[in-house]
């Protein structure tokens, strides 16, 4: 029953990573301690594995996740619930951040190769599922 919900929920994550307009809520510890979420456009992502979101070096996200590398992301609607925890961390390798480049982000960033764009990488370590009614709990 677990492999079933696993598998599912990585369907609803890549669909949402093919949308132009998908997101999730992307949680991380602020510079007080405390736990704030913000919403983030999904990039790409392999399963309920890892999620990659793109963002400014310069950003919130981004000094929050160099204090503090841990965070939760939440996927849901009325007919799912995905909410993964694990860490982050931010990745400026030119040929990661090619690959992860999408339109539109040319309104945020210069192109690929600009300096202050980094794609933020989320690696899971466990998860609490519920998916077509049916949920899984669990470690990777």
């Amino acid at each position: 029953m677990s492999e079933k919900v696993i598998k599912r929920a990585g369907e609803v994550i890549a669909a949402k990573t093919a949308e132009t307009d998908g997101y999730a809520t992307l949680a991380l510890i602020d510079e007080n301690g405390y736990p704030t979420a913000s919403t983030v456009s999904t990039v790409k992502a392999d399963g309920i594995n890892w999620l990659a979101f793109c963002a400014s070096l310069d950003d919130n996200k981004a000094n929050r996740i160099r204090k503090c590398n841990r965070a939760s992301v939440c996927i849901n609607s009325n007919e799912y619930n995905i909410t993964l925890v694990g860490t982050m961390e931010i990745l400026t390798d030119s040929e990661i951040k090619k690959e992860m480049w999408r339109e539109g982000f040319e309104n945020h960033w210069s192109g690929s190769d600009d300096p202050n764009y980094c794609v933020l990488r989320f690696s899971t370590e466990r998860y609490n599922l519920f998916v077509g009614w049916e949920s899984a709990t669990g470690t990777l």
